[in-house]
């Protein structure tokens, strides 16, 4: 009977420790999800209808991408949209690669507001 007994010490110092590390989640407005801001033609022309569009991390979702937004500029997101590209095959003369892959946010903005435009540089 030794052999099937429990030792209860170390399994409450471990469910101590669990449970102290759930209590601590994080929400998801501190992760910074938002990369930068993707600048193009085309996106400055979305601009201009009260759409952005931001380079995001593979990990966000909409919700992390709307209060990343909507901390960082102070502004209301009425809509998100997320687009996932997948990473192109290329060619450098004899040797093959790959483009990173990236994900995208369009960010649509309440009626009124705007967010100051990045100089591209």
């Amino acid at each position: 009977m030794a052999m099937f007994s429990k030792k209860t010490e170390k399994k409450d110092n471990k469910t101590a420790l669990v449970s102290a590390v759930s209590d601590q989640t994080l929400s998801p407005a501190s992760v910074f999800s938002i990369i930068k801001p993707r600048v193009s033609e085309k996106s400055s022309k979305l601009a201009q209808a009260g759409k952005y569009v931001f380079l995001v991390k593979q990990s966000a979702n909409k919700i992390e991408v709307k209060k990343a937004v909507e901390k960082n500029y102070k502004v209301h997101v009425t809509q998100v949209n997320i687009i996932n590209n997948k990473a192109k095959a290329i060619n450098f003369g004899r040797t093959t690669g790959k483009r990173s892959p990236f994900k995208k946010a369009v960010v649509t903005l309440k009626k009124g507001e705007s967010i100051d435009a990045p100089e591209n540089k």
